[in-house]
């Protein structure tokens, strides 16, 4: 056809990728029809080939003899000369470039530019060399001056004396040379001190009038750019002539031009060097680099000791003696004169043990990570019998964690309140604060609820409600009503805990029956309510939050009137024996039957033991599943433990988010329950010292192997040491 196929490049491309992919980058690279098999020896180069031409058959594709060279020690590709002492300059290129006579128009020096550019890689400020007849370029009408002359015969004389670039070696560490002029900027990327690769660009108008720093600078990033391929994720010498650049990192005040230059260059690991003209070489920088990286190898092969150990070791004694006879025991194998299980080097029954754990968990490049994360490392390293035993007793242990380390645990058995005899005998009481003041002024509700019958009152009052008030507005909406309670369940709120809360039911022969500091879940009746209060005024206020107050009554009969899945009847009528009239009950029903006192008195009987009946399984019920996510815990008087100290606990004030999360160890005074223990707290910490045993947590003295480099005082909130 008289016009190539759309696309034809990229889908031969793509072709031949396809056909020799199992060998790409192995022993083989291809650039469309250029295919260059290459091998270290003729033996191994034979058979490279037929694998190569076996895959060539199979896809039916030719090669044309007379364009192919066969076991050559160097060979042509690209353009390039490839050969085992790296990239040469092709001298017929270089040659023609030598030849080339004075431009004498503004296509010659396009034509002459565009070949020397080709090989700009291996010419050293190739751009700022080139800067005369670049600038030459951009004229309207041919000019050659002395200038340009000069760059032409400079370049010329730098294509046809180019050195051997070498091939990256990524086993060493690399070196990049930079340097800035006031037309351009040049690297040079570099391993032993033979370049591989050279890099320049002419800087414009505008980069021209910039100041010698910030040309440096523009250099380094110009140059990891073009490099990133090579020196991202490796270590490598950065050297520079402008001392200044050595303190890029530690600059009080920089630029947004600066400051997005740093950023790039934080994806780096370097080494910064400066370059007094020279006099300082990279050799130098170098030679330091690599005796870091040796004194850590020598760090690191410490280890070698445990070969004298496996002989003797009462875990890998007999299959290290099986291993070393010829007899090697399943996965079990001896490489570099170490037992390995699998690809984990095995550790005999020694003080490495410990250390290896210690080093994982909280050595210099750990951070107390938890006991999965711990196992993890170790695991993929390393193996000896009961590895994650000894894991988890040396993490349960650490006195960083047991103090800095703050998490909820599954302790405690469900313990349901004990179930009343009758309806309005044992309450329990809550307030929902936080809500808008209403035109009324107030801003809380008393949430009052019959532990028996479930029936619920709400009770508009104000956040600022003494004991003294609340006590009246009790009375006057509750006792008024249903009588004084034998029981009262309540949290811990300063109202409850008051000297006259306290003297006041006394008198009535009232239980105050006080939750344990901060554990709703004492009281989870009322905060269950409290919850569905809330959804309840949310769906009636709408767009008008403070109208909460003219709803209540609406909120409260709702909730009233409902079933309650524990009784599976309503409040309402388990308290007043029938069902409240809806606005549904249009018309009163006639009474088909009438009945006795006597009857009606023997059914509210019934009913009342129908619903105990109902609480007794509903509360086997909930305690069923709730156990099965729960484990038993039970502490003993005198025991010390560590206690989890929440943010309301500590001093106002005092709280900060790197705070310890746990204090102690503190003795256990008295056991109230299972759930529920009296620690025997310092008098400094002004809080209740009744704790739930989800907040307590065994302690675990550090045994000789746990090594701590800080001493930990807990003693005190007041100072700051805690």
């Amino acid at each position: 056809m008289p016009f190539g196929l759309c696309n034809a490049p990229s889908t031969f491309m793509r072709l031949m990728n396809e056909v020799l992919k199992p060998f790409l980058d192995k022993c083989c690279v291809v650039y469309f029809d250029d295919i260059l098999v290459f091998s270290t020896t003729i033996t191994d180069h034979v058979e490279h080939l037929k694998k190569v031409f076996e895959a060539l058959r199979q896809s039916k594709l030719f090669l044309n003899t007379t364009k192919c060279q066969f076991a050559v020690s160097q060979v042509h590709f690209l353009g390039f000369i490839l050969s085992a002492e790296g990239v040469h300059v092709d001298p017929c290129k270089t040659s023609a470039i030598a030849e080339w006579p004075i431009p004498q128009s503004i296509s010659d020096i396009r034509s002459f530019h565009g070949l020397a550019n080709f090989y700009r890689r291996f010419v050293k400020g190739f751009s700022i060399i080139m800067s005369p007849i670049t600038d030459a370029l951009k004229q309207k009408s041919f000019l050659w001056t002395e200038a340009q002359q000069t760059s032409f015969e400079t370049i010329k004389l730098a294509l046809t004396t180019a050195p051997v670039l070498a091939l990256p070696d990524f086993s060493k560490p690399f070196q990049v040379d930079t340097d800035a002029s006031a037309t351009g900027v040049g690297a040079v990327l570099s391993q032993d001190e033979r370049p591989i690769e050279f890099f320049s660009e002419k800087l414009s108008s505008a980069r021209q009038k910039w100041s010698s720093y910030e040309q440096e600078f523009y250099a380094v990033v110009r140059a990891l750019k073009q490099w990133e391929h090579y020196l991202l994720h490796q270590d490598f010498v950065l050297c520079s002539d402008n001392q200044a650049l050595q303190y890029i990192n530690s600059q009080k005040t920089i630029n947004r031009l600066h400051a997005r230059w740093i950023v790039f260059l934080q994806k780096f690991s370097f080494v910064i060097k400066h370059k007094a003209g020279k006099l300082n070489r990279v050799a130098d920088a170098l030679s330091r680099r690599s005796a870091l990286l040796t004194q850590l190898q020598t760090e690191l092969t410490g280890l070698q000791c445990l070969q004298d150990l496996y002989k003797e070791d009462s875990d890998f004694k007999t299959i290290w003696q099986q291993c070393m006879g010829g007899h090697p025991v399943s996965d079990y194998s001896i490489r570099h004169g170490f037992l390995f299980k699998g690809n984990t080097v095995c550790i005999p029954d020694s003080s490495w043990r410990p250390h290896i754990i210690q080093e994982v968990h909280s050595g210099g490049l750990a951070a107390h990570v938890g006991r999965d994360k711990t196992l993890q490392q170790i695991q993929s390293r390393f193996y000896w019998p009961h590895l994650r035993r000894d894991v988890i007793r040396f993490i349960e242990r650490c006195p960083i964690c047991q103090v800095y380390k703050g998490s909820a645990q599954n302790t405690g058995l469900y313990s349901p309140l004990p179930i009343p005899d009758s309806i309005w005998e044992d309450l329990s009481l809550d307030f929902v604060l936080g809500l808008p003041r209403t035109k009324h002024g107030s801003d809380a509700i008393m949430v009052v609820v019959d532990q028996f019958s479930k029936m619920a009152h709400f009770v508009p009052c104000k956040k600022t409600f003494d004991a003294l008030n609340i006590s009246r507005i009790f009375f006057k909406e509750i006792v008024r009503l249903h009588g004084i309670p034998r029981s009262l369940t309540s949290d811990r709120d300063v109202k409850f805990i008051s000297h006259f809360w306290r003297e006041l039911w006394k008198i009535f022969k009232t239980d105050i029956k006080l939750s344990s500091a901060y554990h709703p879940q004492t009281d989870g009746q009322t905060e269950v309510v409290n919850r569905t209060l809330g959804n309840m005024l949310r769906c009636l206020v709408g767009k008008s939050p403070s109208r909460w107050e003219e709803v209540l009554g609406q909120a409260e009969f709702a909730y009233n009137s409902m079933p309650n899945r524990s009784t599976s009847h309503c409040p309402f009528a388990i308290v007043y024996t029938k069902m409240p009239n809806h606005l549904l009950d249009l018309a009163v029903l006639p009474k088909c039957h009438s009945t006795s006192a006597t009857k009606q008195a023997t059914q509210s009987v019934e009913l009342l033991k129908e619903v105990k009946q109902k609480l007794e399984s509903s509360y086997d019920t909930y305690k069923q599943q709730a156990d099965k996510h729960r484990r038993q815990q039970i502490f003993q008087p005198g025991e010390l433990v560590m206690l989890r100290f929440h943010k309301e606990r500590f001093p106002s004030g005092n709280y900060a988010k790197l705070h310890p999360k746990k204090i102690g160890p503190f003795p256990i005074l008295h056991r109230i329950n299972d759930n529920a223990y009296i620690v025997d707290l310092p008098s400094e910490f002004k809080t209740s010292n009744t704790f739930n045993v989800s907040d307590k947590f065994k302690y675990h003295p550090p045994d000789d192997t746990a090594v701590v480099s800080s001493s930990l005082d807990t003693s005190s909130f007041e100072d700051g040491e805690t």
